[in-house]
């Protein structure tokens, strides 16, 4: 089975879509902390807003680290990280400093 024709103005609408999906479905998963989707999958919501960022000064927006977290937590991400954001276990940070020099 092939994948069907999709103009490149409909990919663009499927993967932004997609995307928000993403950005919604982490929002409404709180308790899933940034350092272990970094521990397991390599990428967290800051990856994320730092990509989103990226996109828009590749297209001549100027956006700071500051304005695309907010763009992607829907707040500032101080006030994100207050109501969402538990300190990282020795554990996790173990596992962090021994991923991230797997992928260094």
């Amino acid at each position: 089975m092939s994948l069907p024709e999709i103009d490149p103005q409909t990919q663009t609408e499927l993967e932004a879509a997609a995307f928000r999906r993403l950005r919604d479905h982490l929002a409404a998963r709180t308790d899933v902390q940034n350092i272990d989707m970094m521990n397991l999958a390599g990428f967290c919501r800051n990856c994320l807003s730092l990509w989103y960022q990226e996109a828009a000064n590749e297209r001549g927006i100027e956006m700071d680290k500051a304005q695309g977290r907010e763009a992607f937590y829907g707040m500032p991400y101080d006030d994100w990280r207050a109501q969402h954001q538990t300190e990282a276990t020795a554990e996790q940070k173990a596992a962090f400093e021994t991923a991230h020099k797997a992928h260094s």
